[in-house]
Order: structure tokens, then sequence, then C-alpha cells
């Protein structure tokens, strides 16, 4: 096992460039430049005498500072080998829209993005698969009809969709207000609350955009759970401790659950990336000062040093779930021996 970590961690390293290198390219490619929007006033530190002048004389000489001084002056080849030098010792430069430290900007958001993201995960497992597994002992009841028609429906629902409709009719757009329709904290939030009326306010807060966040989650996994299940109970194994005499919940639990947990294992490595990018969504129409929210921000205004650092964190956190989903895989089935041949 140790041996097969190294040759991943050594695997990671070529994949992570090849990732990046895709990411800087697309992002640098993409019609709209920084320099323009500088120039234009787009980011607030513009001057409109300057850029006449320049458009007078035929000479646009403000876009060649502002250029210059980004380094989007040089070749495509050179910016990405001084950008990738400088996240080796990660720093990430300073931000287009403020003249901000990136580094800082991230870590300042990221325990909201983080809070909201392990939450949904929590609950879409914890969801999931009690909903799996009662689906797959009660196979073509009344109560497996409906699960299975509400899930396929919530997993039908487009996020930003099902985020804006949550605005109107339950968040005082329209209709009713029972949860606020913006931020992690009420107006009159005070430091010298007591702690239970923290949480109790935060909590209001955060529920819906959590629920939002992982419904199609836990409405996916849920159908994964109970064809694993299914397929499982049919095998010789199942069979044969029923004819021991084993209890049902017996089978169930200790036969049948582990050996159908090896596919939602598997499953955790694409559900924490589809986490980040809808938080993206959530944040944005949520206002929640996340990682998402600042991704947003960052691309409408070209801000290229913090568009790409969000990125290197997603592809690095994507990565590292890959292999961490390989490594349970091992946990939950001992049959599997990474890095050993039989």
């Amino acid at each position: 096992m140790g041996r097969y970590i190294v040759q991943r961690l050594f695997l990671l390293i070529p994949t992570f460039v090849g990732v990046t290198l895709v990411g800087f390219l697309v992002m640098h490619l993409a019609p709209g430049d920084p320099a323009e929007l500088r120039a234009a006033g787009g980011l607030g530190g513009a001057r409109e005498g300057a850029i006449s002048r320049n458009k007078q004389g035929g000479v646009d000489e403000a876009l060649s500072q502002w250029r210059k001084q980004y380094g989007l002056d040089r070749p495509l080849p050179i910016q990405y080998a001084v950008w990738l030098k400088n996240l080796v010792t990660l720093n990430f430069g300073e931000s287009f829209k403020d003249n901000q430290s990136v580094w800082n900007k991230i870590i300042e958001r990221v325990p909201v993005t983080v809070k909201l993201n392990v939450l949904s995960l929590l609950l879409v497992y914890l969801i999931a698969i009690p909903l799996g597994i009662y689906s797959a002992t009660h196979s073509n009841s009344l109560g497996d009809q409906i699960t299975t028609l509400v899930a396929f429906v919530l997993f039908a629902v487009p996020l930003i969709w099902a985020a804006t409709m949550a605005i109107v009719f339950i968040c005082g757009g329209d209709f009713l207000y029972l949860f606020p329709p913006a931020g992690l904290e009420s107006l009159d939030y005070s430091s010298h609350w007591s702690l239970w009326r923290k949480l109790k306010d935060q909590a209001w807060h955060i529920f819906l955009p959590v629920v939002l966040l992982s419904y199609d989650g836990f409405a996916g996994l849920s159908r994964y759970m109970r064809a694993s299940m299914l397929e499982v109970m049919g095998q010789d194994f199942v069979q044969m401790a029923r004819a021991k005499g084993l209890q049902e919940r017996v089978v169930i639990f200790k036969h049948v659950l582990r050996n159908s947990l090896i596919p939602q294992v598997t499953i955790l490595a694409s559900i924490l990336p589809g986490l980040i990018g809808g938080s993206v969504i959530i944040e944005t129409i949520f206002s929640i000062p996340g990682l998402g929210q600042l991704g947003y921000e960052s691309v409408l205004a070209r801000d290229y040093p913090t568009v790409l650092a969000l990125f290197t964190v997603s592809a690095i956190l994507t990565l590292v779930g890959i292999l961490i989903s390989d490594l349970l895989l091992a946990v939950v089935d001992p049959r599997i021996a990474f890095g050993r041949r039989q």
C-alpha cells in the first residue's frame, strides 16, 4: 500500500501540470483582455483623458503599459513557466482587480466554502445510503416507486433554476419568507450574542444553500446504492448466508452492505468536484462570500491570477479525491491489493 501511494503521488505531478496547462491556455485564449478592462475603467483604475489622447494619437500606450505591468506582453509559454515557478512557492501573485494578494483572498474565503461542501457531502451520504438500502430491501414496493420518482425528478432539476425558485417562493421574493435570501449572518448580528444564538442564526442562513447544493447528489447516489445492493443480493454467497439461517438484518448489513459500498466509494471522487462546481452557483445567487463567488467575480473581471489560483485548488482537490477514493476501495474490499501482485 505504501509503495502504491508513493507511485500515485509521483503520477499526480505530470497530471497536475497537464491540467494546469490546459486551464492556463483556455483562460488566456478566451475573449477579453484584462488590460483593456483596466484601461477602459472597468476595474476602476482608468484615466479617460489618457485613453482619449491615445485614440487621438493612434497609439494605444495605456494598453501597452497595462499589459507590461501584468506580464501579458510576454509569449504564453514564458507566462506559464513564470506562473508555474511561482506556484511551487505558493505565490499566486496579485489580483488584477484590486492588487491584493490572491493567496490572502483565498485563505479568507476557504472556511466558508469548506463548511458548505463538508456539510453537503455529509448530507448526501446520510440520506443516500439509508434511502438506497430501503429501496433495495423493498424493491418494487410503493415506497420504492415513490423514492425512485422523487430521485429522478430531483436529479433532473437544474441547480440554478431550483435556487432561483427558492429565492422567489420561500426567501421573501413574492411569497413566503422562511429562509434568508443572502449572506451567512443576520443584519442585526452581534458578537455579544450567546453561542447558541450564533449557531441558530448561522444554521438558519446555511440550511437552504446546503440542501440545494446536495439534493442532486443524494438523488443520484441513492439510485447507485439501490442498484448495487440489488446486484449483490443476487450473488451466491448471500443466498448461502440465508441458507445458514442468518437473520435478514445480519445478511443485509454484514454481507450485502459492505460489498455494495465499493461503487459508492468510487463515486466519491466525482462528487467532491461536483460540489465545488455547484458552490459557484449557490454562493453567487445567495451572496455567500466563498470561493465560488470569488471565482465568478474574477472571471467577469478577467482576473487571471485569481481564476488560475482557484482552478489550481480545484484541480488539486479533484486529484486528491481520486486518490482517496482508490485507497478507500482497499478498506472496503480487502481483496484489492494495490501495488502487490497476487
